[in-house]
């Protein structure tokens, strides 16, 4: 079964990486987001069944909101971020945590391939 990922992130080159990234892995990419409000429109989206969320989406803006959103539905996701778990707010800190630069055996272990 293919599965459809969203991704959270404001650069992108980043966000194209992923994509290319998850192709490979034989996932869908069904929405792509680089700010909290689009993102938030598209955590609600059917056919979403990971997100990728990266921690800081420029300034000030967090992607924890999508997370919790993400979690009221039961949508499993991994922060992405270059910031480690240190960079993640304390009780999403169970959620996988990708490093930047991503590399694709640390993609397909957060996906669970």
């Amino acid at each position: 079964m293919t599965r459809g990922v969203l991704i959270v992130e404001d650069e992108s080159m980043v966000a194209m990486l992923l994509e290319d990234l998850l192709a490979d892995l034989g996932c869908q990419v069904v929405g792509a987001a680089a700010t909290v409000a689009e993102a938030m429109r598209l955590a609600n989206a059917d056919g979403v069944d990971f997100a990728l969320l990266d921690v800081n989406l420029g300034g000030d803006a967090r992607s924890f909101a999508v997370a919790d959103r993400l979690a009221a539905r039961g949508v499993p996701f991994a922060f992405v971020t270059g910031y480690g778990v240190e960079g993640v707010r304390p009780d999403l800190r169970s959620a996988p945590v990708i490093s930047k630069p991503v590399n694709i055996a640390a993609l397909a272990r957060a996906l669970g391939l």
